[in-house]
């Protein structure tokens, strides 16, 4: 009779040897628009009308909606005429792209961008540089430009952080009572979907989107409601243009796409831009104080390896990051769920 490693171990291998088959067919049924259609049908519907209206092989489609159903992403009837699928309450909330929680444009951010990228895990880990030149022939020394390669790349990026505050900047936007801050602004705002959030939970408060131009401009144009006027918008680079005067920076996933230096640089510049009382809000995905996790923010710290020029950090890193330049009253608040807070006062 086998030992229990002889039973676990190779279990746990197979698992995590298939994780990248698990994410493509979650992408793909994304892609071809399965969840979409299921949706919009109102009730289950035979693999035979799903291949015929998203165009697709009937042998194919039926492997990927098989595969849906094992991994609870769709549920299948079995009637006399054959197999019906509709989908279930998870895909509905986080797959489908109109819903308010859609995941859809991080989805396809990841399988398009993030996972031409982990391609060259191999290549980063040797090297300790993102990997841009391998994955799509260009210039990684400007780290924005590349990943805004084009106005579409841009879309997909600031659309997919959209998605992702919306489940969660509820959590790191209440881990701290801002209601004291009035004027905010959001560096690194992207899309504005935290920026929104913000105003929704605090009325007295205005908060600005400083960003790239091109980053501004499709957030103006596109992603934030012409109509919500306590989102203004400044143009600019912070790591070369002056950072005005607020109550309050949020800095959300940001100093996780740059190395110690230039974090120091940015918060430094933040701290002499920041009114007396006034402070700033991190919002990453905290490691462990001895690294040994969370599994999520691990892998992410390797995606800052493949794409960015940073790492996830612990809240002890932070917090030392915000005393060198000049903030304290330190506080960490951990959501439980995948980002947490790190708030510093001036």
């Amino acid at each position: 009779m086998g030992s229990t490693e002889d039973l676990v171990y190779p279990q746990i291998i197979f698992q995590y040897s298939n994780g990248f088959l698990v994410s493509k067919v979650m992408f793909t049924a994304c892609e071809l628009g399965v969840f979409d259609l299921l949706l919009e049908s109102g009730q289950p519907l035979s693999l035979d009308v799903i291949a015929t209206r998203l165009g697709t092989s009937i042998m194919g489609m039926e492997r990927l909606l098989d595969a849906c159903v094992g991994l609870k992403l769709l549920a299948v009837e079995l009637r006399q005429e054959g197999a019906f699928y509709r989908n279930t309450e998870i895909s509905n909330i986080y797959l489908t792209k109109s819903s308010p929680k859609s995941q859809y444009h991080i989805m396809m951010y990841y399988s398009n961008t993030v996972y031409l990228c982990w391609h060259y895990l191999t290549d980063a880990v040797r090297e300790g540089r993102n990997q841009y030149e391998r994955a799509f022939g260009i210039s990684s020394k400007d780290l924005f430009g590349a990943m805004y390669r084009s106005e579409d790349e841009m879309l997909k990026f600031l659309a997919g952080q959209n998605s992702i505050w919306s489940i969660c900047g509820r959590d790191v936007l209440t881990a701290f009572d801002l209601s004291p801050f009035t004027w905010i602004y959001d560096l690194g705002g992207g899309g504005g979907a935290l920026a929104q959030e913000c105003v929704s939970l605090y009325p007295n408060c205005m908060v600005t989107i400083y960003d790239l131009p091109n980053v501004v401009q499709v957030a103006k144009e596109r992603l934030v409601p012409q109509e919500e006027r306590r989102i203004a918008f400044h143009e600019g680079d912070f790591f070369k243009d002056s950072i005005p005067e607020a109550d309050l920076y949020i800095l959300s996933k940001i100093l996780h796409d740059w190395d110690d230096e230039k974090c120091g640089q940015l918060l430094a510049a933040v701290h002499k831009a920041c009114r007396p009382g006034g402070g700033v809000l991190l919002v990453e995905s905290l490691l462990a104080e001895d690294k040994s996790g969370p599994v999520e923010t691990q892998l992410y710290s390797l995606n800052m390896l493949v794409q960015t020029e940073g790492k996830e950090r612990t809240a002890a890193e932070y917090s030392e990051l915000l005393r060198a330049a000049g903030f304290r009253e330190l506080r960490v608040r951990r959501t439980g769920k995948l980002y947490d807070a790190v708030l510093g006062r001036k």
